[in-house]
């Protein structure tokens, strides 16, 4: 490979996002077609597609979901996909039961959770005008679908607005913040040109949901301004709805367990393109070296520190293949790669639960089926029996949140 050609593969790298698979668009075509939606709306910073229940020849028995976080406009094409051509198939079972499902989509993922609420409120107010019958609604999202509606019902209730919901759902949506290491964070601005993977790291939805966010500007690592704006404008509005019922699940286990991740291992080490750059698993403790970022043009070197940090990477909770996508998209330039934890914590079990902050090793890896369920700020709960992905739809998940609809 000439200079050159080095130059153009440090340039390209970040042409990425980390995305789930629930809503990200495969690499190749799926065995799974989605249907065709009944209808299609247009709504404020967002749009849905109706796919009504069997027998149903109008919206009769709603069930809202809200799509997840990445960069650009959601495609409900792949997020139907993704719900219901896995390992169970959640929509086929709603509308096989008569439920109407109503996908909510937004015109920039990445955009405000503030900004991306008025769609659903936009949605919950559309389906109670055009709905026969008297069903009360089911409302929820996955991953900070699960924050948009959480938000949009509270203020409906503030605003003194009859939303008509008895069930807000939350499917590993980061209560109490999600995780990306923060040497991945660093390495997306480290990369010399603009590019998608930074734009998604530093978008104010990204900046919201983190526990900790890397400042491209300052180089630090702390709470960003518009988390702490979002936690007011959510206190501000009661932190929750109050007239539903609140489901919380999460793809992470509930005794404990996450994945077998040393801290302070290399995670990630790369050659040839960006040589010598090594990412390292969290670890515990002040100014640890979570990442040593090289690349070559320009010239630079830079060492990332994070200081009393609990051990996230192998925490329990819903994993992201986050150093996996990282190493394909190096792989795919001409990078060695010697990638050895692919897959780490992204929403931790106790935050998807709503149960403990995230700041204490302790409440981190503490086992959710022991503690008091009364603790979580959900009125009922799960965990998974297994460490499973960020939003994998799963027959264990999938079973208990179709057995609690109203």
């Amino acid at each position: 490979m000439s200079e050159q050609q080095h130059e153009q593969a440090e340039q390209s790298v970040g042409e990425f996002t980390l995305a789930t698979p629930v809503s990200a668009e495969p690499t190749t075509p799926p065995a799974y077609t989605a249907p065709e939606p009944d209808e299609r709306w247009e709504l404020p910073n967002g749009f849905a597609h109706v796919f009504r229940g069997e027998g149903n020849p109008v919206i009769t028995r709603p069930v809202l979901m809200a799509d997840g976080f990445n960069l650009g406009k959601s495609d409900l094409k792949w997020l139907y996909t993704g719900l219901d051509g896995g390992a169970y198939p959640l929509l086929s079972e709603l509308r096989r039961r008569g439920r109407d499902v109503i996908l909510l989509g937004f015109d920039e993922r990445s955009a405000s959770i503030l900004h991306n609420a008025d769609t659903v409120i936009a949605a919950i107010l559309r389906t109670s005008a055009e709905q026969l019958g008297g069903t009360p609604l089911t409302v929820g999202g996955f991953s900070m679908g699960g924050l948009v509606t959480r938000y949009a019902l509270a203020k409906l209730e503030t605003q003194r607005m009859d939303h008509r919901t008895a069930l807000y759902f939350s499917y590993d949506t980061p209560h109490r913040g999600a995780v990306v290491p923060v040497g991945l964070q660093a390495f997306s601005h480290f990369i010399p040109v603009p590019n998608p993977f930074a734009r998604q790291m530093n978008s104010p939805a990204a900046r919201q949901m983190l526990w900790r966010h890397h400042n491209p500007e300052t180089g630090d690592t702390g709470i960003a301004p518009e988390r702490t704006q979002f936690l007011n404008a959510l206190s501000q509005v009661g932190g929750w709805p109050s007239i539903p019922r609140k489901l919380a699940l999460a793809n992470g286990r509930g005794d404990g367990t996450g994945l077998a991740i040393p801290p302070g291992e290399t995670a990630l080490k790369v050659e040839r393109i960006y040589p010598g750059t090594t990412f390292h698993t969290q670890a515990q403790g002040k100014d640890v070296i979570v990442a040593d970022l090289k690349r070559r043009f320009p010239a630079a070197e830079e060492t990332v520190l994070t200081s009393d940090f609990p051990e996230f990477d192998g925490a329990p909770g819903g994993t992201l293949r986050s150093y996996g996508i990282l190493a394909d998209m190096l792989r795919k330039f001409g990078a060695d790669i010697d990638l050895r934890h692919e897959h780490v914590c992204f929403v931790p079990s106790v935050s998807a639960v709503a149960i403990r902050d995230l700041d204490q090793q302790k409440d981190l890896y503490a086992a959710v089926d022991d503690l008091d369920p009364d603790g979580s700020e959900a009125d009922d709960l799960i965990c998974s029996s297994d460490t499973t992905a960020h939003t994998e739809v799963t027959r264990e998940l999938g079973e208990w949140l179709l057995e609690r609809l109203p």
